[in-house]
């Protein structure tokens, strides 16, 4: 909740938990102690900017960012949904510790707000196509070998996977369809079984 796209999200995964029977409880982390009291099942990182994003989570007041990449390192099994911002965040977590997905990005490689689109994808982690929305997109200039491609536009990679922990370009929350969201939910459900 520092910045960005957070209470689309939150519509969507209310979607995604009705459309899969699962029943949710949403924290809004804004400090690391809002994690610490959470004890959550699976994150999203929203979209947003990622600058403000790290100015706000790592300022003494909230010192969310650093738990939160603890957190996420602590346990490799734990889902985490990072969009737009988020995905530059999982990338390039700019902390000294290794990247969170194993990918590199550009921030803004595709343009400015005037360039933003929507385009068909291919979901390939969902096994189908799926409504991209990209606003001031990222762009993934390159994955390892160890990054399961997620979802493609054209030849070009717009998500990729390292473990649970999936890194999108592009705005799911902005379409009516819940398919990473539910993802998300079937991943933390399946892991806490």
């Amino acid at each position: 909740m520092l910045q960005g796209a957070r209470h689309v999200h939150i519509a969507a995964l209310q979607r995604a938990a009705d459309e899969c029977d699962i029943e949710i409880e949403v924290h809004e982390l804004r400090k690391a102690s809002d994690l610490a009291a959470a004890d959550p099942h699976a994150i999203v990182l929203p979209g947003g900017e990622s600058t403000t994003m790290r100015l706000t989570g790592n300022h003494d007041t909230s010192r969310l960012l650093p738990a939160l990449f603890e957190w996420i390192r602590s346990d490799s099994s734990r889902p985490v949904l990072g969009t737009c911002a988020g995905a530059i965040l999982l990338a390039d977590p700019r902390d000294g510790g290794d990247p969170l997905v194993d990918a590199d990005i550009d921030r803004n490689a595709y343009g400015r707000q005037a360039d933003s689109f929507q385009s068909t994808l291919e979901a390939t982690i969902l096994g189908r196509d799926f409504p991209g929305v990209f606003i001031r997109a990222p762009r993934f200039e390159s994955h390892s070998e160890s990054a399961t491609v997620a979802a493609m536009h054209g030849e070009e990679v717009v998500g990729v996977r390292t473990g649970n922990r999936l890194a999108l370009t592009f705005h799911p929350e902005l379409s009516s369809d819940t398919g990473f969201h539910r993802w998300l939910l079937e991943t933390a459900a399946g892991a806490g079984s």
